[in-house]
């Protein structure tokens, strides 16, 4: 959720898209359908979640996954008409189709440079059988490692009711950023980057401003309340999250799983879960010491390393 991989567009978007932020370059190529949409992303969220209900059963995960269509469609929120199997079946050639070039370049070593390609699905196939239509899915790496590290996060069963593109984003957004905190405050210029918005800047001050505005009348916004004064964007969480559990002293610290990408960001080339084990056998030679930000810590000790030894 952190870099806008996914179109806000309501309309087929064939344009290539660059994004670039603190050492990372992403280049998004486009299908002939068009970039992967932020709706497209809902047939991604339910199949992780198909994944996510198998781990935690003990059954063995696989990258294919067989679906039935139409369950994908009531769980995210979707008509079952034959127009509704049209757009699945068009949001998978997206998905499948849309190429995500990363690059991350090490900013003490500009020759160090890392660059991988993927497709968000590898490919897919349906099989229609009468009125019920089968679906075949195989996801790619980047999505199957994700989740079998647990590299993900939850999200409120009321983000698939949000419409507007926009509105999604700036929750994904505070779902990444804000997390747990009462609060997080961003600029309405990096919100905008972060976004992937190609709207004018005093075309996007006003959708957000209007995005504000009907939240705080109705209070739409799953988790966190939104506000704007011109400037600055304002995350309040509502408290409407199950809370994290209370770290034990005497076990090991918790991690949200977002740490872990900001650990590959801020010591390239390293396996997390190796620096992680190292965090925390360290934790235990210096006595336990109490943590007030365990994911803090983790990340600053990724940062020394990375500092020590920049060639993993």
């Amino acid at each position: 959720m952190e870099h806008p991989i996914f179109s806000l567009s309501t309309k087929p978007d064939v344009h290539i898209r660059e994004y670039e932020h603190k050492g990372v370059r992403i280049t998004i190529i486009p299908s002939k359908l068009g970039l992967a949409t932020i709706h497209d992303r809902d047939v991604l969220i339910y199949c992780i979640s198909q994944l996510v209900a198998k781990m935690n059963t003990g059954v063995p995960l696989q990258k294919t996954l067989h679906l039935k269509a139409y369950d994908l469609l009531v769980s995210t929120n979707r008509n079952t008409d034959g127009r509704g199997y049209e757009q699945l079946i068009g949001a998978l050639y997206r998905l499948s189709g849309t190429r995500n070039k990363n690059q991350h370049q090490d900013w003490r070593h500009r020759r160090n440079r890392r660059v991988w390609a993927y497709r968000i699905v590898e490919d897919y196939r349906q099989t229609a059988s009468g009125r019920m239509t089968e679906l075949r899915i195989n996801l790619s790496d980047w999505v199957f490692n994700a989740v079998a590290a647990r590299e993900i996060l939850t999200l409120h069963r009321d983000y698939l009711r949000l419409r507007k593109p926009l509105e999604r984003r700036v929750y994904e957004l505070g779902r990444k950023h804000c997390g747990h905190q009462d609060e997080w405050t961003i600029s309405m210029e990096l919100l905008k980057k972060k976004c992937g918005s190609a709207s004018e800047d005093y075309e996007f001050r006003r959708l957000l401003a209007t995005i504000c505005k009907e939240d705080a009348e109705h209070s739409h916004i799953p988790d966190y309340a939104v506000s704007f004064d011109g400037n600055n964007v304002r995350f309040s969480n509502r408290k409407t999250m199950k809370a994290l559990p209370s770290p034990d002293l005497t076990m090991f610290p918790l991690l949200d799983p977002e740490t872990y990408h900001d650990a590959r960001t801020v010591a390239p080339g390293y396996h997390v879960h190796w620096l992680e084990s190292e965090w925390r056998g360290f934790w235990v030679e210096t006595g336990k010491p109490e943590l007030k930000n365990p994911d803090a810590a983790f990340i600053g000790f990724c940062k020394k390393r990375f500092l020590e030894s920049p060639n993993p």
